[in-house]
């Protein structure tokens, strides 16, 4: 059975946190909620937050951004809210991009898929307890032992015992990107994942599973996708958010043959359609670039519409996960009608 859960979105100029509707829905049987970070509000904060106000749910972030936090710091954090929540935290990281990176947190982006293997082999020792946790990488050395140091850092062990599995989760939509995670990670959130099309994560994915040593179908990974929910029987007014986003991404995430989400639209089968995405976006025709999206890409990726509509397209959902290709649906925009309507429809 399809498993349901709540994104919520970072901070604009304002951050509030409806914890009532957080409650309806563990009430509802929703088995986790995600917290994220741009540069505003953190994803740690709200994620510790609603912890302290739920009894069942799952709390994660999606995601952390590695770079801006040391691997032990994100250790730390995370057995801390595994102890004081009972087991209920998941450590979502990832690389975000290089404008906020170096633009915001003054650090080199780095390699990003060298930077996640490095944390998660980090992480995990510092969570086992088995020995001092030494590490020589591209990114991390711990202890350090730069030009700058004081010469006595020393190899230490976590004070905190873990008593609960950390999960780790990252996001990525790069062939490399997917089999990285596959391989050393517990799960993954798709961005833009359209149930008909899910060989397009699926396969990168099971290429990682099998370098990792785990076969084909990895026992307890989780594919968790974002899906933007709106019910609205105004079906073209209901996309229009939803190829808002996809212009951007699409259109403006990267420069030109270097964007990723641009590729994927294209390993999607919409090349065409993402060409010109990007050619109206980065001339600054935003407006065109909406409108060059298409309705099926749109629609594909979000359960936006008529509630009869959105019926019909959970069936792809549904088949999906029936052939291991999604573990949870991650709902995005969700709002008291929304959730009670999935519920009713899957829980």
């Amino acid at each position: 059975m399809l498993q349901l859960g709540l994104v919520l979105g970072y901070s604009g100029r304002d951050f509030a946190i409806d914890i009532d509707l957080i409650r309806e829905a563990e009430s509802l049987g929703y088995r986790s909620i995600w917290t994220s970070e741009a540069y505003g509000s953190d994803a740690v904060t709200p994620a510790a937050w609603i912890l302290a106000r739920t009894e069942r749910m799952t709390v994660g972030t999606a995601l952390m951004q590695m770079p801006a936090r040391t691997p032990a710091c994100a250790a730390m954090t995370a057995m801390t809210l595994q102890a004081l929540s009972g087991g209920r935290f998941v450590l979502g990281i990832g690389p975000s991009g290089p404008q906020v990176i170096e633009g915001w947190h003054g650090v080199a982006y780095g390699k990003p898929h060298e930077r996640l293997r490095e944390y998660v082999s980090i992480v995990r020792r510092i969570v086992a307890r088995e020995e001092p946790v030494v590490h020589e990488g591209m990114h991390y050395a711990m202890p350090y032992r730069g030009p700058d140091a004081t010469g006595l850092g020393k190899p230490l062990k976590s004070i905190i015992h873990s008593r609960h599995p950390l999960p780790i989760y990252t996001g990525s939509v790069s062939p490399a990107g997917l089999r990285l995670a596959g391989e050393i990670t517990d799960g993954l959130f798709p961005l833009f994942m359209m149930p008909e099309r899910a060989h397009v994560y699926r396969e990168p994915l099971v290429e990682g599973f099998r370098r990792g040593g785990h076969g084909e179908r990895r026992e307890g990974f989780a594919i968790a996708p974002f899906v933007d929910v709106k019910i609205d029987d105004d079906h073209a007014r209901a996309l229009l958010s939803v190829k808002q986003s996809l212009a951007l991404y699409v259109g403006g995430m990267g420069a030109r043959g270097r964007n990723f989400y641009n590729d994927y639209a294209r390993r999607l089968g919409f090349g065409e359609a993402a060409e010109v995405i990007q050619d109206r976006f980065l001339s600054g025709d935003k407006q065109g670039a909406v409108e060059a999206v298409p309705d099926e890409f749109a629609d594909g990726i979000a359960l936006v519409g008529p509630k009869a509509h959105i019926r019909e397209r959970l069936a792809a959902w549904k088949k999906a996960e029936a052939e291991g290709s999604v573990t949870a649906l991650l709902l995005a925009g969700a709002g008291r009608e929304e959730i009670h309507f999935l519920a009713e429809e899957l829980l």
